[in-house]
């Protein structure tokens, strides 16, 4: 089962011209307070990017690829290459001006 969620998440990251992941749970306090920053973010980039919300309790395997120390952590990937990652809380603004970067590159 837990290769069938690599390889999915695998096919995903090659598929998306630019894939933004937050990697976060269900217990975690400052994973919350992402969640209302990427739904603006969302507003903000519209089709540039798409953004997915992986639970690292319920994808370990995937969370053990990428290494995942401490959550939330964000990955921008850019047709399955990672281009950017940071752990912690990122404004909407700040993940908005690194899309629009990636995007036009």
């Amino acid at each position: 089962m837990e290769t069938e969620i690599k390889l999915s998440f695998t096919e995903l990251i090659k598929q998306e011209p630019l894939l933004l992941v937050d990697f976060s749970a269900e217990w975690c306090g400052p994973c919350k307070m992402m969640k209302p920053i990427l739904e603006e973010l969302k507003t903000n980039i519209g089709n540039e990017a798409k953004i997915i919300k992986v639970d690292v309790d319920k994808s370990p395997k995937v969370s053990e690829i990428f290494q995942i120390q401490g959550v939330p952590t964000l990955i921008l990937f850019k047709k399955g290459e990672i281009v950017w990652r940071q752990s912690g809380i990122v404004s909407a603004q700040q993940l908005a001006k690194l899309i629009h970067q990636y995007s036009n590159n």
